[in-house]
């Protein structure tokens, strides 16, 4: 009897595991998302699979280091390096680790129009226990990065395009 109760107990924690796994989310299961003050968005004609595809690709042709890949966000990480004055000034210096830019995307949608929200902070002295994140306001620069992720989800969708 004892084994029998073991057994059931035991069971219960992987079934959970098995039914909450993030990478087999379905379109029908979408989050909702909200562009807070400072982020950018762009809508895209294509499926979240297939913008996550292409920040992936893009990413690694850039040498960006993608930190998290998941069915509905990637973060990416670019080091700054070398003397940076006007980071110090804003931010404070980094002399106790790396200075990097983080980018996080998340998306959501249906098979051909995707929301994708653009997020991006400096981190001083990442990976320490004295790190710091500022959030930064999106300007022209990183629109434009974006508006080249819609480009290059487009190409490989068979969507009609949509408005941004």
């Amino acid at each position: 009897m004892r084994h029998l109760i073991l057994a059931g107990l035991c069971a219960l924690p992987l079934a959970a595991c098995q039914s909450s796994n993030p990478h087999h989310a379905s379109l029908g299961n979408q989050p909702q998302l909200t562009v807070p003050q400072g982020a950018q968005s762009v809508k895209v004609a294509a499926d979240p699979m297939t913008v996550r595809s292409a920040l992936v690709s893009s990413a690694q042709e850039r040498g960006t280091i993608v930190i998290q890949d998941e069915p509905n966000m990637v973060v990416m990480e670019r080091q700054l390096t070398g003397e940076n004055p006007a980071l110090d000034s804003q931010f404070g210096p980094s002399d106790n680790g790396n200075r990097v830019i983080r980018i996080r995307l998340r998306f959501t949608g249906t098979p051909c129009e995707t929301l994708v929200v653009q997020d991006l902070a400096v981190i001083n002295n990442v990976r320490t226990a004295l790190e710091q994140s500022f959030v930064l306001p999106g300007n022209p620069n990183t629109m434009q990065s974006l508006q080249g992720l819609k480009s290059r989800a487009e190409q490989s969708s068979s969507c009609p395009p949509v408005a941004s």
